[in-house]
């Protein structure tokens, strides 16, 4: 492999100045409660109102969004709410018989509340909304609260109709540290969340990360980031604009090309900085390119496959021939695009499949958010008084390798119990009655 162009970003290392932010904040709030939420509220919002929206205010602000605007949002949720039901058909409760005597069997029970965060800030993420808010909600979770920071007076009218669309149970105007932390308290709305999901900055995120434990939560979040592979037969200038329009996220936001071909690397070095001019967030895209971006050449798509694995990125694109075998052989990715009619935009706003993704090279042990996040896969057993003549032994005698003499006795009262007559080639304890 070789650098075309190598990220001049420093090691990454956890931004202490953020911990100690929302360390001070989180235990603010776990002293002081809901007067902590009000100051942080009147601090970082400028808000000094109801945070639980209304009824009416729901429908106020539902009947400012354009019949276009709601269009796309209802064929956007259409999308994700299908690819989430196909999600939660695929995974199936059953029971076995595993020996005469003996069942088995798992269960799938959907968390009983699910806080969903959605970004309100330099972006109005109405599509955030859809991911979280629809996919708990056909995993079946019973309660729903939802928040979003409010800007120039109220949280955004498309991500109210996006969250009332999706199920929303309650909507929070309210954003930041203080928003995570109600939502897993149960602050103002007398429900805690048993997790956490959903977008947000690096204070949100931290948050989360911290909470993580008292509540579940979706993936660790860092800067979003975005890789495509390409091949000699890739259009070098659909690579640069795909590229730039992932950099927009903000000026840490990575961008990666890894290409069998020198030419369209060389080609798309050339390209980015005009196309990156052309954009009117110009100084975010160019930073993010400039201080982030990477192109890597690689000799085989052997190799491809091996430095994208490592990078492990949470959008990667396959912008080459035989997409089959990318396919095949990549491992490592949150979702991944195969082929040029599919860009990183379909997935982040209207495809169906799940934007929220793990980034910071989660993607090796973890996927994204998806129905299973929301649901509990509990398992039970049965074992009847017959089975016991040889589970209750074997119990017995593993307990007693690993010195656990109490976990033995459990096991020797059944065997003594169900079979008073029987010899044993093995100590098993006699119980005292102690009646």
């Amino acid at each position: 492999m070789e650098y075309l162009k190598k990220s001049d970003a420093p090691v990454a290392a956890n931004d202490e100045r953020i911990q100690e932010t929302v360390k001070t904040m989180l235990a603010r709030i776990e002293a002081d409660g809901e007067s902590a939420v009000r100051e942080y509220a009147a601090q970082f919002d400028n808000w000094q109102g109801d945070f639980i929206l209304s009824d009416a205010r729901r429908a106020e602000l539902i009947a400012r969004v354009p019949e276009q605007t709601r269009q796309d949002i209802q064929f956007a949720y259409r999308q994700i709410k299908g690819f989430a039901e196909a999600q939660r058909a695929s995974l199936t409760e059953f029971e076995v018989e595993s020996a005469p005597g003996v069942k088995l069997g798992q269960k799938i029970i959907p968390v009983n509340c699910a806080g969903c965060y959605v970004p309100g800030g330099r972006y109005s993420h109405a599509a955030s909304a859809l991911m979280s808010i629809a996919t708990a909600k056909v995993a079946g979770v019973e309660t729903i609260v939802a928040c979003s920071p409010p800007k120039d007076g109220s949280i955004n009218p498309a991500i109210v109709y996006a969250m009332d669309l999706a199920g929303a149970d309650i909507i929070l105007e309210m954003g930041g540290v203080h928003a995570v932390a109600t939502m897993a308290k149960g602050l103002f709305t007398g429900v805690s969340a048993d997790i956490l999901v959903g977008p947000g900055n690096g204070y949100v995120a931290e948050a989360k990360r911290l909470l993580f434990g008292e509540v579940g939560i979706d993936v660790f979040a860092g800067p979003t980031e975005s890789a495509i592979i390409a091949d000699d037969s890739a259009d070098p200038m659909t690579i640069a604009v795909d590229l730039v329009s992932q950099a927009e996220h903000g000026y840490d936001s990575p961008v990666w090309l890894f290409t069998t071909s020198r030419r369209i690397g060389e080609k798309v070095a050339e390209l980015m900085p005009k196309v990156a001019a052309d954009m009117p967030n110009q100084e975010v895209v160019q930073s993010a390119w400039d201080v982030h971006g990477e192109i890597i050449f690689c000799e085989t798509r052997e190799e491809c496959v091996r430095i994208s694995d490592e990078y492990a990125s949470e959008h990667l694109q396959v912008l080459t021939q035989d997409t089959d075998w990318w396919l095949e052989n990549l491992k490592n990715y949150g979702s991944l695009f195969l082929g040029e009619g599919a860009t990183v935009t379909h997935g982040d706003k209207c495809s169906g499949t799940n934007h929220i993704l793990p980034t910071k090279r989660v993607a090796r042990y973890s996927g994204g958010l998806n129905v299973h996040k929301f649901l509990k896969i509990l398992t039970y057993q049965e074992i009847s008084e017959e089975a016991n003549l040889d589970f209750s032994a074997v119990g017995s005698r593993i307990s007693r390798v690993e010195g656990m003499e109490g976990h033995a006795r459990a096991c020797d009262w059944r065997l003594r119990k169900y079979f008073p007559e029987k010899e044993w080639d093995f100590p098993v304890y006699d119980q005292q009655h102690y009646e």
